[in-house]
């Protein structure tokens, strides 16, 4: 079968596209074809090396769908023909994150879904909304239940808050669709004047380019009457947290899911304490949440954001796609 491998951490063209024995079912576990897969900011980190080492060589992406082909003695959850996704932690189902979880993300710690067929747990798998198509449903695997993890499993988002977004990516998308299915006032930021109008028909109730308006938190306190936000889905990092707590209303919650620019920044305990506010990570999330978004999804017919489908050998220009950051919502590579 062919598959991409990473043989070293250079960026993305050190994709290699390699045929390679195709992988059996082993007991309780299923083959899939992989149909689609998505591209998350954490892949072109793990290809340029930022997102630590890698043994390779590795097959990389956490997100993927595809179809059963094949099911391994004493799967019972499970037959073929079925749709389904891969969940990204293979080893998180349900329950508490616990210290063994991160060793088993595809895509790095484990390999990943850019390949024509998979081996999975039975346990590691979800099947995907009716109303999405496989590249739709490629896409939901980290960005969206990243999303709903933040502000439904842990934040209980409601119809009596405000939240702010931080650009226009993959996850903040998706927070914004399900921040609206939960009636929430939604304020978010770009650079990019076109990206927030494209925001705006998605329900965002008031947008901010930070590039003309570089104090936006100022801004944040101005459109909420200085009252602040009660969610903040903050994916910028040491370069906007600082500004994500000044935004932030008395009690309110700042789900910290990415640091595009950076990871390493002070932290402003009187910001924290003076305003009551609760700071949490979150990494994706477990098998429960992915299924329970995934009827919030099918119940509602939400469909995700896509920029653009590469083919599955044009892989290398779906990561450059991302890397441009020219993108609005989703990059997806398809298998046809």
């Amino acid at each position: 079968m062919k598959a991409f491998q990473l043989h070293d951490q250079t960026g993305p063209d050190s994709l290699r596209l390699v045929e390679i024995p195709q992988p059996q079912p082993g007991v309780g576990q299923v083959l899939v074809r992989v149909r689609a897969n998505a591209l998350n900011y954490r892949d072109l980190m793990i290809a340029d090396g930022r997102y630590g080492k890698i043994k390779p060589p590795l097959i990389p992406l956490s997100d993927g769908t595809g179809e059963i082909v094949a099911v391994g003695a004493g799967v019972t959850r499970w037959k073929t023909g079925d749709r389904v996704a891969g969940i990204f932690f293979q080893g998180w189902t349900t329950g508490a994150f616990r210290r063994e979880v991160p060793g088993t993300a595809l895509g790095g710690a484990q390999s990943g879904m850019l390949a024509e067929f998979v081996v999975l747990s039975e346990e590691g798998i979800v099947a995907i909304p009716p109303h999405l198509s496989f590249e739709e449903a490629a896409t939901l695997p980290c960005s969206a239940v990243t999303a709903w993890h933040a502000l439904v499993a842990h934040g209980k988002v409601s119809a009596a808050d405000t939240v702010l977004l931080l650009g226009t990516g993959g996850v903040s998308m998706f927070a914004l669709q399900i921040a609206k299915l939960h009636g929430a006032r939604v304020i978010i930021t770009s650079s990019s004047d076109e990206k927030l109008a494209q925001a705006k028909k998605l329900g965002a109730d008031e947008t901010i380019n930070y590039r003309t308006t570089p104090e936006w938190d100022e801004e944040v306190f101005r459109l909420t009457n200085k009252a602040g936000v009660n969610h903040i889905v903050e994916v910028g990092g040491a370069g906007t947290f600082p500004k994500s707590l000044r935004s932030l209303a008395i009690g309110g919650q700042v789900h910290v899911v990415g640091g595009v620019s950076g990871f390493t920044s002070d932290v402003p305990l009187r910001e924290i304490l003076g305003k009551l506010a609760t700071v949490r990570g979150i990494f994706v999330g477990s098998r429960d949440m992915f299924e329970a978004m995934n009827r919030a999804l099918a119940a509602h017919k939400t469909k995700p954001v896509i920029d653009r489908v590469f083919p599955f050998t044009e892989a290398a220009a779906a990561y450059r796609q991302l890397q441009s950051g020219s993108h609005f919502g989703k990059v997806v590579i398809s298998a046809g």
